[in-house]
């Protein structure tokens, strides 16, 4: 029965080593959606808490914020600014990052378009 128990516990331990370094290396991706990123980033944390790590909000918001691509560089600046990262929610921050793409695609479009038409 000890035995059993210890391999059980290494096997544990493995596997929540691997997950910590798969949240470690988490980067958004060039053309990766808020929402997909968010899926992914929510995904290996709620894995990691599955296993009996505590894992604090801040800490995922604030992976969140240092891994988006540098498109969102000056938006993950205004939110570190105007927020506390401590008591704000991950849902608050989706929310927020979400406005920001569509606004940003939006304006994209319209430039694109802008230039179907010039041409």
């Amino acid at each position: 029965m000890k035995q059993k128990y210890q391999d059980t516990s290494r096997v544990k331990r493995a596997q929540l080593q691997a997950l910590r370094k798969e949240f470690e290396v988490l980067q958004m991706r060039e053309g990766e959606k808020m929402d997909e990123y968010f899926a992914r980033t929510l995904t290996v944390a709620n894995k990691i808490k599955a296993y009996g790590e505590k894992m604090e909000q801040v800490v995922i918001i604030e992976k969140i914020l240092r891994s988006m691509t540098s498109r969102f560089d000056y938006i993950v600046c205004s939110v570190e600014e105007s927020n506390d990262l401590d008591v704000l929610t991950i849902d608050e921050l989706q929310s927020s990052l979400l406005v920001h793409e569509q606004r940003m695609n939006s304006r994209g479009e319209g430039d694109e378009q802008a230039l179907k038409i010039t041409h």
